[in-house]
């Protein structure tokens, strides 16, 4: 795909003018990093980063069934959500292979009407899209929002202090997982307390028009304070410190939930797609996720093999250098025999093998 062909959002510009290094990502153009992704790591652990998540597709289902109908998608239920709650779940296939991790909340406009708000991953948009569009009843309304507004993570110690200077009402009562309609620097818009670094944080969503003022007096706040702007790349190891699995790597329609250890977005108590076959599988059989320590100083990425003596027993789907840590961490799956903590593996590095630890996840956890 040609860069002009690549889908842009609406802080395109700013990224392009201000030192951000392109790269195509799932048919978007998207900073990679701006300064160093160690520079824009640490700034988001120990200050506040600034990421540009629009490429996250935005649905909205209105109906008095909206939840109801998505209650049968999800792995977690969500037919009881009150108003301003958000939960993580999995749209999953009929043989419980995870088709995406998503993010539903319910929310309620200006005039007390409720709708609901999926958040998917951006290389899933279209096929979720048509998962939805197949089983949409008729008293639904399904939109896109992805392309007509800018979704901002705003992540880190300082990022709820900062980030109320530009949003209207108090964002301390707003617990984790909650969000609700607000002004956002005078402007129609959506506060989440969610994120995907392993930080405290808000997602603020706004009409694309208004994105570039919002995203700059961010970045002059966050300035003040040592932030960044941060890139995909310290976004990753950022997510992979904090054990978040990404779509792609941790997840993928050849795993289920219960393999990657998503236990929690599992609600038995409801009916939804996969449930029957989630149900009858012998757990034992498959492998599981795991976090993996290096011994040494050699970096695992994604695909190397991993060994336990001669046998191979799984492989890595995840791996960097650890900024926070300063110790080279990997996520993969094993064989259940060899995924107690404390086993140590090998892994093949390019022919040679190094010592590898499984270790509990996360590999951080903020204080």
């Amino acid at each position: 795909m040609t860069t002009a062909q690549l889908k842009k959002t609406p802080l395109y510009n700013w990224h392009t003018a201000n030192g951000g290094r392109m790269v195509d990502f799932t048919g978007w153009s998207m900073p990679v990093q701006y300064t160093s992704i160690i520079d824009e790591h640490n700034a988001t652990r120990k200050a506040v980063g600034l990421f540009d998540v629009s490429h996250m597709a935005r649905f909205r289902f209105d109906g008095a069934n909206a939840l109801a109908f998505l209650d049968g998608l999800v792995t977690r239920k969500v037919a009881d959500l009150r108003p301003g709650r958000i939960r993580y779940g999995l749209v999953c296939k009929e043989d419980g292979g995870i088709l995406d991790d998503v993010l539903t909340y319910h929310l309620q406009d200006a005039d007390g009407k409720s709708y609901a708000q999926m958040v998917v991953n951006a290389g899933n948009r279209e096929k979720i899209a048509a998962w939805i569009t197949e089983r949409l009843p008729s008293d639904v309304t399904f939109t896109d929002q992805t392309e007509e507004t800018a979704m901002i993570a705003v992540q880190g110690p300082h990022a709820i202090r900062m980030a109320q200077e530009l949003v209207e009402g108090d964002l301390s009562e707003l617990k984790y997982y909650q969000g609700r309609e607000a002004k956002i620097l005078s402007h129609n818009g959506l506060v989440s307390r969610t994120g995907y670094t392993g930080e405290d944080g808000v997602e603020l969503t706004v009409p694309g028009k208004f994105a570039i003022s919002v995203w700059e007096a961010l970045h002059v706040a966050a300035a003040e304070v040592g932030g960044h702007a941060v890139g995909l790349g310290a976004r990753d190891t950022l997510r992979l410190e904090a054990a978040m699995p990404l779509y792609g790597h941790e997840l993928s329609e050849e795993i289920t939930p219960l393999q990657a250890g998503l236990g929690f977005a599992m609600s038995w108590d409801h009916e939804f797609i996969g449930k029957a076959a989630l149900e009858a599988l012998d757990q034992e059989a498959l492998p599981v996720r795991v976090g993996l320590a290096m011994q040494d100083r050699r970096v695992p990425r994604e695909h190397y093999p991993l060994f336990k003596g001669d046998e191979q027993v799984g492989k890595v789907t995840s791996g960097s250098q650890s900024p926070t840590l300063g110790t080279p961490i990997a996520m993969g799956y094993v064989s259940r025999e060899f995924s107690a903590d404390g086993t140590l593996l090998d892994v093949d590095v390019r022919g040679k093998r190094h010592t590898a630890k499984v270790v509990p996840l996360p590999f951080y956890k903020r204080k």
